[in-house]
């Protein structure tokens, strides 16, 4: 089945189609690493770490690119601010980077290039763009000449008159046109010499936007299929980024498909650092587990605004702990810890048919631009036709076991964290045993028996629980 995604490039939803029918090539945007990790990172990289899921679910093999932008003004100045190198600096965030993102169970990109690593090739390319008079020397900075590339407003659909110089472009009174942008800047009094290099154009540093249409043709080549990023990168930077690109090379386009995540928000506006709404990840992760953040993350679809507030919050704990109190009972199911069940290992026909329709509804939500709300929608409608499998007098064990095995793999496309939990809730088969045995001995009206083994489960850590479907064993709380 075809997968449909809005480029931004086109401004419309569109039947994805990579160059190479069997590898998707993708590169998104990574951070500037001058301070910890917030919600906004986080939104990101769930996102993309979703939609290589979702590819990866329809078949293709991915390759992920995301780079790391280890050379910047924001990284100099609090640097220079704290007394510290850039290099100590780039290092601690980049660590605080992977431990969240680990947390929120995103799975490492097939490579993380850094502007420091990749100047000889940064100098190459900007050499090329002098060469073609798509570039100029300014004392000891490169410019790019915007009206060198007529195309130049194409993604933003922005003609070139009503462009302004956004964050990052220098305003430098001697350029050729307020648009230009700098490709490379010359080395200024006071700036650590870590991030200085020579050139040709003498001692300095790269320009923000050069770093990453580097390293994403070193790794993926002149044109791939999916450069993504946040919104507020549109313009200049992904702008820009095509601009020097398909200059620098004549290969159009630079990246078939842009994907944008949506901002996130506080009160409807922007999260900032200079509105004082802004939010660590290690101040959420200290309320919140990493996994409902992730579950808040795809509920609501990755184009529109994110809303960031407790009651958010708050609505993914206790969707999540509802599907993982269904999953517990299902468990408990397989593991022989619940009694009265149908021991067949076949799953009903009814059983099967129900989930299958709605693993079908989910992965056709997410081929839908990947429409996470939809497939959530679809994910917890699997866990309620679960649920009604309690409801019977006899519960099939084969239907448990074939609707756990739908659901887990669905659970895992989205990378959400609703079975490994099991591990703690794993039972003692001699505990086990004698919940068997109570139940025998209740069945006989051998009440003593039946209180003594009781007993002797509650000494173990653990509760028998008498419902109308049959006993069910649970650990005692905080055991």
């Amino acid at each position: 089945m075809t997968i449909q995604i809005h480029n931004t490039l086109t401004g419309r939803s569109e039947p994805f189609a990579p160059a190479d029918p069997k590898l998707v090539r993708m590169y998104v945007c990574g951070i500037t690493p001058y301070d910890v990790c917030h919600v906004g990172h986080a939104r990101c990289y769930v996102v993309f770490d979703m939609v290589r899921r979702v590819l990866k679910a329809n078949g293709y093999k991915v390759r992920y690119i995301q780079n790391f932008t280890d050379v910047d003004d924001k990284i100099i100045a609090r640097a220079i601010d704290r007394q510290i190198k850039t290099t100590e600096l780039v290092r601690a965030n980049i660590d605080d980077f992977f431990n969240k993102m680990d947390a929120l169970g995103i799975d490492r990109a097939d490579a993380y290039p850094k502007v420091s690593d990749t100047i000889p090739d940064i100098i190459a390319l900007i050499r090329k763009l002098v060469e073609n008079k798509s570039a100029y020397k300014l004392g000891g900075d490169v410019y790019f000449s915007v009206k060198s590339f007529p195309a130049y407003g194409k993604l933003s659909k922005r003609p070139l008159d009503e462009l302004q110089s956004g964050v990052r472009v220098d305003i430098n009174k001697e350029k050729q046109d307020p648009l230009d942008f700098a490709l490379w800047k010359e080395t200024k009094p006071g700036e650590p010499p870590e991030v200085s290099w020579d050139s040709p154009w003498g001692k300095g540093r790269p320009g923000w936007h050069i770093e990453c249409s580097v390293m994403s043709m070193k790794h993926l080549g002149a044109s791939f299929d999916i450069h993504g990023g946040g919104l507020d990168l549109i313009f200049p930077h992904h702008e820009n980024e095509i601009a020097q690109s398909e200059a620098a090379t004549h290969v159009v386009p630079f990246a078939n498909v842009w994907m944008h995540n949506g901002f996130v928000t506080v009160n409807k506006e922007k999260m900032s650092k200079s509105l004082g709404n802004f939010f660590s990840l290690s101040e959420v992760f200290s309320k919140y587990q990493p996994a409902v953040v992730r579950y808040m993350l795809l509920s609501v679809h990755y184009r529109s605004p994110l809303d960031f507030s407790p009651d958010i919050l708050e609505q993914s704990r206790n969707a999540l702990s509802g599907l993982r109190d269904s999953i517990a009972r299902a468990n408990r199911v397989l593991q022989k810890q619940e009694f009265g069940v149908d021991e067949s290992d076949k799953p009903s026909a009814e059983a099967s048919k129900m989930i299958d329709v709605l693993v079908n509804d989910f992965h056709e939500a997410l081929r839908d631009d990947f429409n996470t709300p939809g497939a959530l929608g679809a994910l917890h409608q699997m866990v309620n036709a679960l649920e009604k499998q309690f409801a019977t007098n006899s519960v099939s064990r084969g239907s448990v076991r074939y609707m756990m095995t739908r659901i887990r793999e669905c659970a895992e496309i989205l990378g959400l964290d609703v079975f490994s939990f099991l591990q703690g809730l794993f039972i003692p088969p001699e505990v086990t045993e004698m919940g068997h045995q109570r139940e025998a001995a209740r069945q006989r009206k051998d009440w003593k028996e039946s209180d003594r083994l009781r007993a002797e489960i509650s000494a173990r850590g653990y509760v028998v629980e008498d419902t109308p479907q049959g006993p069910r064993l649970l650990p005692k709380a905080g055991a």
